[in-house]
């Protein structure tokens, strides 16, 4: 998967979980980042995760003022702390 996809795959699910339409989603930012863990340092609950470095995108959107993160890497995408929980895409 590349960057984009990923964030076409955050936007779209974010548009679904607060129902709203994907084009009123504001895009903050992408990074590059270095994560713990295979899970992106987002696991779900009772998830185990290989400890290795990995490498991948932090994607930060907005709606209503509201920012919203989704983590990623070229074989997943999970959205991190919402509503307290990690989530897999």
């Amino acid at each position: 998967m590349t960057k984009e996809e990923a964030l076409d795959k955050a936007r779209n699910d974010l548009a679904h979980r607060l129902n709203t339409d994907a084009s009123k989603i504001g895009q903050p930012s992408v990074e590059d980042a270095d994560f713990p863990d295979m899970a992106l340092g987002a696991a779900e609950d009772d998830e185990m995760s290989g400890m290795m470095m990995t490498r991948g995108w932090r994607i930060r959107l907005s709606v209503g003022g509201r920012e919203y993160e989704y983590r990623a890497d070229k074989n997943q995408v999970r959205l991190y702390q919402y509503k307290g929980k990690n989530y897999r895409l």
